[in-house]
């Protein structure tokens, strides 16, 4: 006898391909574990229990009938993320009150449907995805499961702490500034923020002015790669239509010999964030390792210039779009409150012109690649590794704002080019909290990214490693 609980998503269905699981048994092990879970982890806001497990008995019946072949998810448990759109489910993204339940999927949970997963529930995230941690009063505190003193970061957080703590096989989450990849390195998860329209946004249009994207986080590069090849593609309203790529068959193949930037020195955030030295020791040993592995690794670092100028009136605009969505503003935090009103003073004009610069913005940063002849630049994902829970709490919206940026220097700026971005677990600090490393690259770069990520994986083996003290629950049994 053995368990399927962190075989991750592609074990899942060979499991239920040969027969040795059935997809109702994964369910309900999922379920249990998520509600043996909730007063450590508080990983979820909404669980679908018996309907889940209604979907569970169907896709057991419809593999029975041969359906298998055609449906490569099918009978998988799933989690999305409480800004993501499920038909029966309100779509609260972090904030309090009440909310009439969405009537249809979003697209993307279409999609997942159509591959035949099963969604067990939404998963937390801070207030509109605002932050770097998972916390607030309308859930409470969703913790980290390799320390559950800290945050397992944000703002998909929820998702993270999910696949981390063995809930589910792989979850969906969104990136708007970091939002996949920080909560990845700070729970040792693969995540993947795609290209700008790689997954469907819909029913939401140019979510947080261009910065937001929908990517997969799971334990392997395998894994996160299914997710995303089973839910890219356009919605028929969507702006953004890139041509469709196989991420799958490029988690399978070498990436050949690269040159690699590894890049230090973040962009202007007036922080002075510098990485702390044991995220410094974890990239370093993680880029020895691409040396090893016979890649070309320089420091270097692209020419960001001023590009927080451009992202702060897109993200503040975002929020203030997205906070109109929420039936009760009042009971919204202050914080948000205030980003809210910045977002008021900097919409229309001072957005447009901001969106006007991104084409200069990403001739000048894609020079590493174009003109020095890069092929991915490598950063940490965070400057410092998780903070405690309750960290944030009672500062200010100035003082949240300046410790996020000194914390988070590295992510935002590929949201703002709208190019996709690899984290990678980069291993554990002395106290055994998880750090990451980005692997970032220009428009429609997602295969090779993808393809070094697993090179990387195959060396490092970070699946191996586990939190210490995983969520006890009925286990799963499979034949062997």
């Amino acid at each position: 006898m053995s368990t399927a609980e962190f075989g991750g998503l592609a074990e899942h269905t060979r499991l239920l391909r040969e027969g040795q699981v059935t997809s109702e048994a994964l369910v309900a092990s999922a379920i249990e574990r998520i509600e043996a879970s909730q007063s450590t982890i508080n990983a979820f806001r909404w669980v679908r229990g018996e309907q889940a497990l209604d979907e569970a008995r169907e896709a057991d019946r419809r593999r029975a009938a041969g359906e298998g072949v055609r449906l490569p998810l099918l009978g998988v448990p799933l989690a999305v993320k409480d800004d993501t759109d499920v038909a029966g489910l309100p779509t609260l993204f972090g904030c309090g009150g009440e909310k009439a339940a969405a009537t249809e999927d979003g697209e993307a949970v279409r999609r997942l449907r159509a591959a035949g997963a099963v969604i067990v529930g939404k998963t937390n995230s801070c207030e509109l995805g605002q932050w770097p941690f998972t916390e607030g009063p309308a859930f409470g505190a969703t913790r980290n499961p390799w320390s559950t003193d800290h945050t397992p970061g944000g703002s998909s957080g929820g998702s993270a702490a999910a696949v981390a703590a063995g809930l589910v096989p792989a979850a969906l989450g969104s990136d708007g500034a970091g939002s996949v990849r920080i909560p990845a390195a700070w729970s040792h998860l693969v995540g993947i923020k795609p290209q700008r329209g790689r997954v469907s946004l819909h029913p939401y249009t140019d979510a947080f002015q261009g910065l937001n994207v929908y990517g997969p986080l799971a334990r392997t590069v395998a894994d996160a790669a299914l997710l995303l090849d089973a839910v890219q593609g356009p919605h028929a309203g969507d702006l953004y239509r890139p041509d469709a790529i196989d991420t799958s068959a490029a988690a399978g193949r070498d990436p050949g010999r690269l040159r690699i930037a590894l890049a230090w020195r973040p962009p202007l955030t007036l922080t002075r964030a510098t990485p702390h030295p044991e995220v410094r020791r974890a990239v370093t040993a993680l880029a020895e390792a691409l040396a090893r592995l016979g890649h070309q690794v320089e420091e270097a670092r692209p020419r960001y210039g001023l590009i927080g100028l451009s992202f702060v009136p897109r993200a503040t605009a975002g929020i203030a779009e997205a906070a109109a969505l929420h039936p009760d503003p009042a009971l919204l935090d202050p914080r948000t409150r205030s980003a809210v009103r910045n977002g008021r003073r900097l919409g229309g004009r001072v957005v447009r012109a901001a969106r006007a610069r991104e084409i200069r913005q990403q001739h000048r940063i894609g020079a590493i690649f174009d003109s020095s002849g890069f092929d991915v630049v490598l950063t940490p994902t965070t400057a410092a590794p998780p903070p405690r829970i309750g960290t944030f709490d009672g500062m200010s919206a100035w003082r949240t704002d300046t410790t996020m940026a000194a914390v988070c220097p590295y992510a935002w700026p590929w949201n703002v080019l709208g190019w996709p971005g690899v984290n990678v677990p980069a291993g554990l600090t002395r106290d055994g909290l998880p750090v990451g490393a980005q692997l970032l690259g220009p428009a429609g770069s997602e295969e090779r990214l993808i393809s070094l990520a697993a090179q990387l994986e195959a060396d490092r083996r970070w699946y191996e490693k586990r939190p210490p003290a995983p969520v006890t629950a009925r286990s799963v049994p499979v034949e062997q």
